[in-house]
């Protein structure tokens, strides 16, 4: 089997990352930002340094998480499953969800304190993430909370969304959402598991720091069920056929395809999920506008180059940004 193992490789079979892709990508929360941290109910944390990666959630009443100084994350230790993951110096990754809404923010950084009872984040980068993951995966669908019988490998196969978590070589941590129908998500085969990559915001972090840093972790949920199964691990990319076949959906294939060996995978029920009360969905905040926030992103973005000053041309025309994103979810989910 071959892997990739360059981020020229990488390349050669997604290409490049669009320069305006990284145009939305700003280093504080803004008041956009802030808006969407006032009405979310449940963060995927990711934790780690140069060594490793670990991951957890936070969830409880809306707004648990809070930005009064753009330049600083604030969450309470009580809010997060696993709190002692918090280490002063280590990298933090972040992804919040508001019920409801497709899209997602994520928000990186580095822990700057654990004291008093909060972890506080030195925020590096703040964007919204399109939505593509959370429509494959019908999150918001679901009925109330359940529970799931099985083992942890049946549980894995019937998941439908995953926050995966990677680290660069420097130990900055990042968060990237995946989703799929169940049993196109992910799968256990003695003792590995592989998941399948999907078109996103083309940004291919996760994969970048995979490259530069084997080390990942992942939170796997099955949308309705309070319970997640925790994995952790050694990731390497393929372009291997079969192991793409594998997860082909609607006639189309993966480009590429993930294989996490040295597997650990903890099935456990989350306290954060059941604080955020996430199912049946709320009906989305008619305040909170995605694709007004990655507009007023892109207009934040220090880069004042000539592709910068043509994204805040595009993204200034009214309800453009809108029926771009409307069309590629339709045209590109797969």
């Amino acid at each position: 089997m071959t892997f990739i193992d360059s981020v020229a490789a990488l390349e050669g079979v997604i290409g490049k990352t669009p320069p305006p892709v990284n145009l939305k990508v700003i280093d504080h929360v803004d008041e956009s930002a802030r808006r969407w941290l006032a009405v979310s109910p449940l963060m995927f944390a990711g934790f780690g340094d140069g060594q490793g990666i670990a991951m957890t959630l936070g969830g409880g009443a809306k707004g648990f998480a809070s930005a009064a100084d753009p330049a600083v994350l604030s969450i309470p230790l009580d809010m997060l499953d696993d709190p002692a993951l918090a280490v002063l110096g280590s990298g933090f990754g972040s992804l919040f969800l508001i019920p409801g809404i497709g899209e997602t923010l994520r928000i990186n950084g580095r822990v700057a304190s654990v004291a008093d009872g909060v972890l506080r984040i030195a925020v590096d980068e703040c964007y919204g993430h399109c939505a593509k993951a959370l429509i494959r995966s019908d999150f918001w669908s679901s009925g109330p909370l359940g529970e799931w019988p099985g083992d942890a490998g049946g549980f894995v196969h019937a998941s439908r969304f995953m926050a995966l978590a990677t680290i660069d070589a420097k130990g900055g941590a990042d968060l990237s959402p995946k989703g799929d129908p169940a049993g196109c998500m992910a799968r256990m085969e003695e003792g590995r598991l592989w998941f399948a990559d999907r078109p996103g915001n083309r940004r291919a972090d996760s994969f970048r720091n995979i490259i530069a840093q084997s080390h990942v972790a992942a939170a796997l949920l099955i949308p309705g069920s309070a319970e997640v199964a925790l994995v952790r691990g050694r990731a390497r990319l393929t372009t291997d056929e079969a192991a793409r076949s594998a997860f082909a959906v609607r006639d189309k294939t993966p480009l590429l395809a993930t294989r996490i060996d040295d597997v650990e995978v903890e099935r456990r029920t989350s306290a954060a999920i059941r604080r955020a009360q996430l199912w049946p969905a709320a009906a989305a905040p008619v305040d909170i506008r995605p694709a007004k926030m990655f507009a007023e992103h892109v207009k934040l973005n220090r880069d004042k180059g000539l592709a910068a000053r043509l994204a805040g041309a595009f993204v200034s025309v009214p309800g453009l940004m809108e029926r771009g994103l409307a069309k590629d979810y339709k045209d590109n989910l797969y």
